[in-house]
């Protein structure tokens, strides 16, 4: 499903809302008006001065307690103050290995605050993908959780350079400090709880975080997020889309290591000296029960979780609240509509963004399937997907699309959006496009492909590794998703390109969950028909691969690259498999046998 061409008056009427908040709204411009990248302006001065208007206000609601404002600020200063004793300074990093807590935004707020720079480290990581995030931060202190102690103790920290200080933390308070760690609750007890003079020097360049990619596709890279990009996020979000106040309580169910949670949500409740409600990890079944315990007002999604919600028995929960409007990626237009209907959310403000990326849209103005109207100068391009590369005219420049037409999304480098890159420069350098439009001038390559929807607006089309092309024609896995979504008795549907063997370009196959998991089936007739019905011929999928479960990442990213490489042979999967053979109108099971014929080239597909 493809989102409708936004014209003027789609803008006007969200307009005519925004003019409603004019008093948010005209904040958020004199911030990002102020916002220079040498001002001396920080996250640790946003929490400061949040903290003196709004002391007794709740701060964090975790489980059964509550931190107010003041409370949470003065144990913030202490654990700086433990921190900086410790030898942190401007500029160091620290690497926290912590599951979601109060804990862990103590101890990364109080980091910022002394300038250096908080890695969050993906609590999933294991081994030698652990050690090498590690590695990449050189971090001078590592601050791990109890849940977190036997990753650490599997990997060996004597070949970083420099040798991190080990500290333990422990949210609870009853476990003590295992051999060779330094107990930071109790360095940091007793300490002055007066807001540092450490937040004076910081200035908005500076780093304040490194946020690691998911490493679907290879070892994780860190992005840099600074604090002026942090800053503009909180002002973009908090004020304008989502208009935060003292009584709005913000649910975040996503670990902290990830942006949408660290940024997004901790930034807009900080705009509104409003509650962040987190929660230890995401759980579908209990989402609404911790909605209703904590009167949330509104909450951050990813794509994937509103699919779970959605796959929950209807409850008398799901409309029994206060939430009206929620914000995140990935809300696929298939379930879009049905999302809000079920749940009575009035506004979905969609965006989209990445931890590394220049730019950002955002759905300001509340319209149905489209990631939003991005301020900043970005681009559009044609892109050559067979070849991997942008497309280029006879004077070697870049071209750009027409409304509603699909293309490569790029953002100018500029001084008012920097690219703050990885901590590897090599990488860094790889993210960029040179002389696109002019001699000299820079982009930042996003590496996804957007439909131009008009009046700087876009909707999400594919990234480019998971579009594929067959016979000459680009397939989006997304679209071809979405329509798999709705087939009976299909909870989630998976699809990318596989080889065949005599063949150009990748053949469509779907890995598809049925509605009962394990015990559930998925009629192959069903899916064909749906396909045939509403995908053109060279985008429906020729295999498909029926199992109960598909693995993600902690952030519920599919992981594409296992099933890639599996492909369509039952000899690398116990799962049932089906082909559609050339010339026939209904999938086959697949066999060793199939499977040796079509890789003898006996079909020519």
């Amino acid at each position: 499903m493809t989102a409708d061409l936004v014209r003027i008056p789609d803008v006007m009427r969200g307009l005519t809302n925004l003019k409603r908040r004019f008093g948010p709204t005209s904040r958020a411009f004199r911030i990002l008006a102020l916002a220079r990248g040498d001002a001396r302006m920080s996250i640790g001065q946003v929490l400061q001065e949040t903290a003196a208007r709004h002391p007794e206000r709740p701060a964090i609601l975790f489980e059964n307690r509550t931190l107010s404002y003041r409370g949470f600020n003065a144990k913030v200063n202490r654990m700086a103050r433990a921190l900086q004793a410790q030898g942190v300074r401007h500029g160091h990093a620290v690497a926290v290995l912590m599951e979601n807590s109060p804990s862990l935004l103590i101890v990364v707020a109080a980091t910022v605050k002394l300038g250096a720079i908080a890695a969050l480290v993906n609590t999933s990581q294991r081994g030698e993908v652990l050690l090498h995030s590690l590695g990449l931060c050189k971090a001078r202190a590592l601050v791990a959780g109890p849940e977190m102690l036997d990753a650490v103790a599997e990997i060996n920290l004597d070949g970083l350079d420099p040798l991190p200080q080990c500290m333990f933390l422990d949210d609870s308070g009853q476990a003590a400090a295992p051999e060779g760690y330094l107990d930071l609750r109790e360095l940091a007890a007793g300490r002055d709880a007066s807001n540092p003079d450490t937040v004076a020097g910081v200035r908005l360049q500076d780093a304040a975080f490194y946020v690691f990619t998911s490493g679907t596709t290879g070892l994780p890279k860190a992005s840099i997020m600074s604090h002026f990009r942090w800053v503009k996020a909180m002002a973009g979000v908090g004020y304008v889309a989502l208009d935060m106040q003292p009584d709005d309580v913000f649910y975040c169910a996503l670990p902290l290591y990830h942006n949408n949670a660290l940024t997004l949500s901790w930034g807009a409740a900080l705009s509104g000296g409003s509650a962040l409600a987190i929660a230890r990890k995401f759980s579908a079944s209990r989402f609404w029960e911790d909605i209703h315990r904590h009167d949330a007002s509104c909450f951050c999604y990813i794509g994937e979780f509103c699919r779970y919600l959605m796959a929950q028995p209807p409850s008398d929960l799901d409309r029994g609240h206060r939430v009206d409007r929620i914000m995140g990626n990935g809300l696929r237009p298939d379930i879009w509509t049905d999302f809000k209907a079920r749940f009575g959310i009035d506004r979905v403000l969609e965006f989209y963004g990445a931890s590394e990326s220049n730019i950002a849209f955002v759905n300001f103005f509340n319209l149905d399937n489209t990631v939003g109207f991005c301020p900043v100068p970005y681009a559009i391009v044609r892109y050559d997907v067979e070849n991997d590369r942008p497309v280029r005219n006879a004077r070697g420049r870049l071209v750009r699309v027409k409304k509603g037409e699909t293309g490569l999304l790029i953002g100018e480098v500029t001084d008012k959006t920097p690219y703050d890159g990885y901590t590897d420069p090599e990488a860094s350098e790889k993210k960029l496009l040179r002389d696109v439009f002019r001699k000299g001038d820079c982009w930042f390559n996003t590496g996804d492909l957007m439909r131009e929807l008009g009046c700087r607006h876009a909707q999400f089309v594919d990234r480019l590794g998971d579009t594929f092309r067959w016979k000459g024609e680009n397939v989006s896995t997304t679209e071809v998703e979405q329509v798999l979504n709705e087939v009976d008795g299909v909870a989630q549907a998976v699809v990318y390109g596989v080889e065949v063997p005599g063949c150009d370009g990748r053949a469509g196959m779907a890995c598809l969950v049925p509605e009962q998991g394990e015990a559930g089936r998925v009629d192959p007739d069903a899916v064909l028909r749906a396909a045939r019905a509403r995908l053109p011929a060279y985008a429906v999928p020729l295999f498909l691969r029926v199992r109960g479960e598909i693995e993600t990442t902690a952030t519920f990213k599919t992981m594409k690259t296992g099933l890639r490489a599996d492909g369509f042979d039952p000899g690398e999967c116990a799962d049932p498999l089906y082909v559609l053979l050339p010339g026939e109108d209904a999938f086959r099971s697949l066999d060793h046998a199939l499977f040796d014929a079509i890789g003898a080239g006996e079909y020519r597909f």
